[in-house]
């Protein structure tokens, strides 16, 4: 369970495809289908919430 900083995003955890995210304000949030690459590279992006709305957001 990776926690991050972050000012929007506290956790990221990648299961068997099923992204989980959890925000600081709403909580848990899972998403289906996301590829194991870009889980890697969300917790190696210098901003969470950028690249959570470029790459994540309403994609999966």
């Amino acid at each position: 369970m990776p926690y991050v900083r972050s000012s929007a995003i506290s956790r990221i955890e990648w299961t068997n495809g099923t992204l989980s995210i959890w925000f600081n304000e709403t909580g848990r949030y899972d998403y289906h289908g996301v590829p194991e690459r870009l889980f890697h590279e969300f917790l190696a992006a210098g901003s969470k919430g950028s690249f959570y709305n470029s790459y994540i957001r309403d994609r999966y």
